[in-house]
């Protein structure tokens, strides 16, 4: 599913124009994204959680020389997906807490 596709299914879903919804879900994306820049962490429960993570700096190897090269640190954005989620992908039932 691309973009589009998607402000489809949210035009419909939620009975917006197809503008509105683009402009619904433009808005989600950016309020997530700064968010996350800023290092926040954005859950949405049952669907999952956004956040950022920090990758250390490492020695990788470059696979046509074989030549050892330097990868520096770097933040990183990571989604972890939801009980719900998950459950929906699977095909399973999302487990009850207790």
């Amino acid at each position: 599913m691309n973009k589009s596709e998607l402000i489809e299914a949210v035009s419909t879903a939620a009975d917006l124009s197809k503008a509105a919804a683009g402009n619904a879900i433009d808005a989600v994306v950016a309020a997530i994204t700064k968010a996350v820049a800023k290092g926040d962490t954005v859950t949405l429960v049952g669907f999952g959680t956004f956040k950022s993570s920090k990758r250390a700096a490492r020695v990788g190897r470059n696979p046509q020389t074989g030549k050892e090269l330097k990868i520096a640190a770097t933040t990183v954005p990571r989604f972890t997906a939801g009980a719900g989620f998950k459950a929906a992908v699977s095909g399973k039932k999302a487990a009850k807490k207790k």
